[in-house]
């Protein structure tokens, strides 16, 4: 009995090995197949399949994504009013260079946001200046709608962390030399801060910053402005000895 039961054994075996070598064959036939036809592709075809590819990629995004990017659009532009008056407030050159520095990252910054929002077919924050007032036009399918960026909130109900406020921007706008320095810095240290705050709060939502864009945007803003943060809290020591 048991030679027979040997026999059926071996032969389950070698089955199982034809089946499973049929699939293996099978499977790689397969993406021989899908090789060879995207060898034969032209280039408008390879063109096309890439532009699917990153239109469905731009797809994967999510409410707190689309929040932070338009918050930080405001965040930023706030910060080039704030920078703006170091050359006309008699800053200190070191105060003049950061400012300068600050004004050239974050009005690029500003545009890859826009243009991260209008990509997604979602309302695009276009920024407005007015002396020492931020407007914010939200362009969208509904039409425009005005918002001054003191008045705007984020979603947990209250101001961005780390915004001035216009009393506190009236104040900079008013001061001179040394005292401009001090006040530019002390501002600048708690408004990138802010920043830094907005994304820790966006990582802190399931399934947030995982769009590559918003995440190397996170990521750079993070880096940078608590570089900067420590700069000016080194070039603040001296007006507050």
């Amino acid at each position: 009995m048991k030679a027979p039961s040997m026999r059926r054994t071996v032969a389950a075996l070698f089955l199982f090995a034809c089946v499973a070598a049929t699939t293996d064959a099978g499977v790689a036939t397969a993406q021989q197949d899908n090789v060879a036809r995207q060898a034969t592709l032209s280039p408008s075809e390879y063109e096309a399949v890439y532009r699917a590819r990153t239109d469905s990629a731009r797809m994967r995004f999510t409410e707190a994504d689309v929040e932070f990017v338009t918050g930080m659009i405001g965040h930023h532009a706030q910060a080039l009013i704030m920078s703006d008056l170091a050359p006309k407030n008699g800053a200190s050159p070191q105060v003049q260079t950061l400012a300068a520095r600050i004004i050239n990252a974050q009005k690029d910054e500003i545009a890859l946001m826009q243009q991260w929002l209008r990509d997604r077919g979602q309302p695009v924050p276009m920024v407005k200046i007015d002396g020492l007032h931020l407007m914010i036009d939200m362009s969208g399918p509904d039409g425009q709608m005005k918002h001054d960026m003191h008045d705007m909130h984020s979603g947990q109900g209250h101001m961005m962390p780390g915004m001035l406020t216009q009393a506190e921007l009236e104040e900079l706008a008013a001061s001179f030399g040394p005292e401009f320095d001090r006040l530019f810095l002390t501002g600048m240290i708690a408004h990138h801060g802010g920043a830094v705050t907005m994304v820790h709060e966006l990582f802190a939502v399931d399934g947030a910053g995982q769009d590559e864009a918003v995440f190397k945007l996170a990521s750079d803003v993070q880096v940078d402005q608590l570089t900067e943060i420590a700069r000016m809290e080194l070039m603040l020591e001296q007006y507050t000895d």
